[in-house]
């Protein structure tokens, strides 16, 4: 089996929170070649399950990325240095739906595109959720996002639909569903 390294690596852009590298990749017969990669903080993605265990609350909001709006989980990327993903699962759930979980229960860990990007994102059920007064938008997208109770027996009708076609959302709602079908985490 031929095993590869990454050997050099220089940054072409650097914006925001995202830098775009290009990077110099080796293989063990001496092979070399280039790659461009995205380097990512990370992202935390949180299904915030209602108190029924039979709904949940999703975030229709405008993805410049796409030029569309996405059906999607609250979500959003780690640029809290030594912020722990739960934290910032936390965080997001408060300032996109106003909501306090109780408890966040891990549901999975993936890379998102790990063809051209390091984005690693964790992926949450929040459960035993409480309403605040407000939430607070950071983003203008946020502030124009609206708040959708959905039932979980419909996912996978949206998903069929390709009303769900949020990567991370979607692994999101499916292992909620599981969870909550073997009567959820322990207390």
């Amino acid at each position: 089996m031929t095993r590869f390294r990454v050997v050099d690596t220089t940054t072409r852009v650097h914006s925001a929170f995202l830098e775009l590298v290009e990077a110099t990749v080796e293989s063990d017969d001496g092979q070399a070649f280039r790659r461009t990669i995205v380097r990512h903080p990370g992202a935390v993605t949180v299904v915030p399950v209602t108190e029924d265990h039979e709904h949940v609350l999703l975030v229709r909001q405008f993805r410049a990325a796409v030029g569309r709006e996405l059906l999607e989980a609250p979500a959003g990327k780690r640029d809290v240095d030594g912020e722990p993903p739960e934290l910032t699962g936390r965080r997001e759930l408060e300032e996109e739906v106003a909501y306090r979980a109780g408890r966040m229960v891990l549901l999975s860990e993936a890379y998102t595109s790990p063809g051209f990007s390091d984005e690693y994102a964790y992926i949450y059920a929040a459960l035993d959720i409480t309403p605040l007064d407000h939430a607070h938008a950071a983003t203008a997208e946020e502030a124009a996002m609206t708040i959708e109770t959905v039932p979980l027996g419909r996912v996978d009708e949206l998903i069929a639909t390709r009303e769900l076609i949020d990567a991370t959302t979607i692994i999101g709602l499916l292992l909620t569903q599981r969870l909550l079908e073997r009567g959820g985490p322990e207390r």
